[in-house]
């Protein structure tokens, strides 16, 4: 895994374990690497991993099982997936509004930007 430079990496060790979550490597009830295994195998410091693991214990998203490490909460391919979608809403759906609004666009305006912006791909 790279890193991005304009983000935290606790907060891209907490995305890339939540993408496993939603693509199903990480099924819930399922153990999820240690912080160590986190911090070897992507040569980060271990508190980094730490905090990228502690940020989705803290959300509900793991749960720790004393002396076998972290796992999977239930409903949190669920949890993942209604967070991410509020995250777009604010920060892609409002924006768009927004600029919409400046430029005195429609609904049907803005809906038919969208369609042809799918199927010109």
């Amino acid at each position: 895994m790279s890193f991005a430079e304009e983000k935290p990496i606790y907060l891209q060790i907490a995305e890339k374990i939540e993408d496993a979550i939603l693509s199903g490597a990480f099924a819930e009830d399922g153990q999820i690497p240690s912080t160590t295994e986190f911090s070897v195998n992507y040569k980060i410091n271990p508190a980094t991993a730490l905090k990228g693991v502690s940020l989705l214990a803290d959300s509900g998203i793991l749960y720790k099982k004393r002396g076998l490490g972290m796992f999977v909460s239930p409903g949190a391919k669920k949890a993942i997936l209604e967070n991410r979608k509020k995250d777009f809403f604010e920060s892609y759906v409002r924006t768009l509004l927004n600029e919409a609004k400046k430029l005195n666009l429609s609904k049907d305006e803005i809906l038919t930007m969208i369609e042809e912006g799918c199927c010109n791909e």
